[in-house]
């Protein structure tokens, strides 16, 4: 397979630019990573050159655009702990918001001027109606998500004063695992459902934590929209093609459509697993909406684009595999 253009990756080796590099090199593009490896693991840097560093550092920047014909940017470098973010807001708007300008700055100073960029259904807040669409009102309910606001509100204005143009994509919930056994989802803190499920099964754990069993869903418990990682990247390479080819940048919601409960994720982790995998009821956590259930008609209408890991078993079937076989992660 010729290789096709260079592709800036920057948070290229954490769990979900990492996917996005192998699905990028399978299909014959080149991915160039960036990344400072605070979150990322090096061991999951497989399919192209890696530069170690900030995405602020523009010394660094120049350099990799002087070794390399960037033809478009994608950008996985957000912090994205909730909590945190409520704890330690300068951290949050300093690289979320701070160096990303920084980074879009450099970009028109290179003539770079297609850009990717991870947002978040935390930009919406909590949801007046589900499923949850691209016009829904966007009113965030903490510091992480008024970052990734401020983000796409930035994006609009760069599109509207200068040639450039992005897009935006709102994730619900990234889950599953490299179907190959290469990558998988290796946080510290680990902070998403699934995995923490499984490690329960590994024995690493003693049991999940259920944070309420009386909201007004089917069985009391957190309802949330889990789309696999595989099917994220996919729909970044689809944005990305659409921008190549000459297509006008947006905002796009990323979601399988569907919801499952805490109860349903622990029951059907069970099934995949064979082990028991306790759990115990705790009260509720501040901010947690009951449901939240994106829709993505405009990403599968516009792109074409179908996930093809709709399935809560088969997400959480290749999560299994890999933390069976990496029962430590990347280490």
């Amino acid at each position: 397979m010729s290789t096709k253009e260079d592709v800036l990756v920057v948070g290229g080796a954490g769990y979900i630019g990492s996917h996005m590099c192998k699905v990028l090199a399978q299909k014959g593009y080149r991915p160039i990573v960036l990344d400072n490896l605070i979150y990322g693991h090096r061991q999951a840097v497989k399919w192209g050159p890696f530069f170690e560093g900030d995405m602020a550092d523009i010394a660094l920047l120049k350099k990799i655009t002087q070794r390399h014909k960037i033809a478009a940017v994608m950008h996985f470098a957000a912090f994205c702990y909730v909590g945190e973010s409520v704890s330690s807001p300068a951290k949050y708007y300093r690289n979320n918001v701070a160096d990303t300008v920084s980074l879009l700055e450099f970009m028109r100073t290179a003539s770079i001027d297609k850009f990717i960029f991870s947002s978040s259904c935390a930009t919406y807040g909590e949801p007046e109606n589900v499923p949850i669409s691209e016009n829904h009102a966007q009113r965030p309910i903490n510091p992480y998500g008024r970052t990734k606001h401020m983000v796409e509100q930035i994006l609009a204005d760069f599109q509207a004063a200068y040639d450039f143009n992005a897009c935006a994509l709102r994730y619900f919930n990234a889950a599953g695992a490299d179907p190959d056994g290469e990558l998988g989802e290796d946080h510290d803190p680990e902070t998403h459902l699934i995995p923490l499920v499984l490690r329960v099964a590994l024995g690493q754990r003693d049991m999940v934590n259920i944070f309420g069993d009386d909201y007004p869903t089917k069985d009391g418990t957190c309802v949330r929209d889990y789309i696999h990682i595989n099917d994220l990247a996919q729909a970044h390479l689809l944005a990305l093609e659409h921008l190549l080819a000459g297509g006008n940048g947006g905002f796009y919601n990323l979601g399988n459509g569907d919801g499952y409960s805490v109860k349903e994720v622990v029951e059907t982790a069970r099934q995949v697993s064979g082990h028991e995998i306790p759990t115990e009821v705790t009260p509720r956590r501040s901010g947690d909406p009951a449901t939240l259930v994106g829709s993505a008609a405009k990403a599968r209408k516009e792109w074409g684009w179908r996930p093809q890991y709709p399935d809560l078993k088969n997400i959480i079937k290749t999560a299994w595999h890999w933390h069976k076989t990496h029962p430590n992660g990347y280490q």
